[in-house]
């Protein structure tokens, strides 16, 4: 197996369209949704990370700066085949020093609740009650940098 390097990702290059076909493809077709189907032109102002093995894409997540200080992480998507063997957990840790390296002091985010002891492993506690997101159940979390 290519070892995984994780890189920031241009919007509208060719790894970002391969970047929206995985995350339509894990996030929003499971549950009769097309991520086509959302606004994405702002994506432009967020920060794009994927995970990739060689030239391959196989995970991926936006950063969307809410203040200097608040970094919200999210659209956290790894392929079917490959969850689990650690490429969300080396994202979120990139994820995380990209954050730290450009002054924020938080990551905060919106963790659908089968994903919630994924994040809590990694240092992010619960604030708040849960509240429904794209039909699912969601919990807001936070990590302190």
């Amino acid at each position: 197996m290519d070892q995984l390097e994780c890189r920031l990702i241009d919007y509208g290059s060719d790894n970002y369209k391969a970047e929206l076909a995985l995350r339509d493809r894990v996030l929003r077709q499971p549950l009769g949704l097309s991520l086509y189907d959302e606004k994405l032109d702002k994506e432009r102002f967020d920060r794009h990370i994927g995970a990739f093995m060689g030239d391959r894409l196989v995970g991926v997540l936006i950063l969307t700066e809410l203040t200097p200080e608040d970094i919200k992480m999210r659209q956290v998507a790894v392929g079917e085949a490959l969850q689990g063997q650690g490429i969300g957990t080396a994202l979120v840790s990139f994820a995380e020093e990209y954050a730290r390296e450009r002054g924020a002091a938080r990551i905060v985010l919106h963790a659908r609740k089968t994903a919630v002891p994924f994040y809590t492993k990694l240092g992010y506690k619960i604030i708040g009650e849960t509240f429904i997101e794209v039909g699912l159940p969601h919990l807001k979390m936070l990590k302190v940098l």
